[in-house]
């Protein structure tokens, strides 16, 4: 690759015209970039170094962050993004990204992407990633060591975060909507792995299953709205049926109510 040789990076839902270039990514400015901006900056003050870091906006109005070396896993997931060594260091990344933004004051009247996303009720306590999707974790030497694309980032609670990451990595999900990887998933065991590596304590715990509910009502109302306002790849992935995934993995959550609780309890 040639210093200037733009290199499209394929694989995300939404964002589009997301381009590589020498060891930067050049990304399209939207209305809540600037307010990432300000987070990731401070994450790199703290010293949290499994982030992007903001090198400014380029001569055609894009921004650009650094290339974080790695492999984001893609669907179908390889067998390593399903292993409990891998959920494991996926929580503590998120404990470490919670941690360093929790000390971050962002100002007055920030502009992140707030309109139709789903949340708790409450006050907030940190700004969230709110978006730990496979494909928005990069591993290096089969670890997940870095998060990408903040764009969903907001004001939000650490529970939050916990639920919307257990929801793709548990998964909390319908069998038949599983990767292959992840099909026959003790999810009960790996909601319970993963809380007690991020760190949370026991009444934390009985705190997940209702706030996935909770998340779930509210994500599918979220992704509805966001596909007839928006359009573009939010309407794509309304289209390819997102909200029916949404619906039977609420039922799954139902049916398997008591099971999870007891790996919580």
């Amino acid at each position: 690759m040639t210093v200037d040789q733009e290199v499209p990076l394929l694989g995300g839902d939404v964002t589009e015209g997301v381009v590589r270039v020498g060891d930067t990514v050049r990304r399209p400015m939207r209305p809540h970039t600037l307010a990432v901006h300000g987070l990731l900056r401070h994450l790199e003050s703290v010293g949290f170094d499994g982030a992007p870091r903001v090198l400014g906006i380029d001569d055609r109005g894009r921004e650009i962050l650094s290339w974080v070396p790695g492999r984001a896993p893609h669907r179908p997931l390889p067998g390593y993004a399903a292993t409990d060594e891998t959920l494991v260091a996926l929580a503590r990344l998120l404990r470490r990204l919670h941690d360093a933004a929790s000390s971050y004051d962002p100002p007055a009247g920030a502009a992140w992407d707030s309109e139709a996303t789903s949340n708790l009720d409450g006050p907030h306590d940190l700004i969230g990633h709110c978006d730990v999707t496979p494909e928005n974790v990069v591993f290096r030497d089969g670890v997940p060591c870095a998060l990408i694309d903040f764009d969903l980032a907001r004001p939000t609670t650490r529970l939050y975060d916990v639920v919307t990451t257990l929801r793709h990595w548990a998964p909390l999900d319908d069998p038949a909507d599983r990767d292959l990887v992840q099909r026959h998933a003790d999810v009960g065991r790996r909601i319970a792995l993963f809380c007690g590596a991020y760190g949370l304590d026991r009444e934390q715990r009985r705190e997940v299953l209702p706030a996935a509910r909770i998340r779930f009502e509210r994500s599918y109302d979220a992704m509805r709205t966001r596909a007839e306002r928006q359009g573009e790849g939010w309407a794509r992935m309304w289209r390819s049926g997102v909200g029916d995934r949404i619906r039977r993995a609420q039922d799954w959550l139902e049916r398997n109510w008591d099971d999870l609780d007891a790996h919580l309890g």
